[in-house]
């Protein structure tokens, strides 16, 4: 069985593909949430801090993968 074909790699890639898009996420919840307690602006920060966390869960993904197939 080649390195590419393996199963183990296949569990890693995609356990890294949830925790880039969930951990990014939920990191960009809190930091909204934590922003708007501390300005007395809900529901505004929580928002971008969704989005924003969303976006580099994204990015992090696309970039993870590209490693992962080889493409530059």
């Amino acid at each position: 069985m080649s390195d590419k074909q393996n199963p183990y790699r296949a569990i890693a890639l995609t356990s890294g593909i949830v925790a880039q898009l969930s951990g990014a996420t939920i990191v960009g919840i809190f930091i909204g949430r934590w922003l708007d307690q501390h300005f007395s602006t809900s529901p505004l920060f929580l928002i971008i801090g969704l989005f924003s966390g969303l976006a580099a869960g994204v990015y992090g993904t696309i970039y993870l993968v590209k490693n992962y197939t080889g493409d530059s």
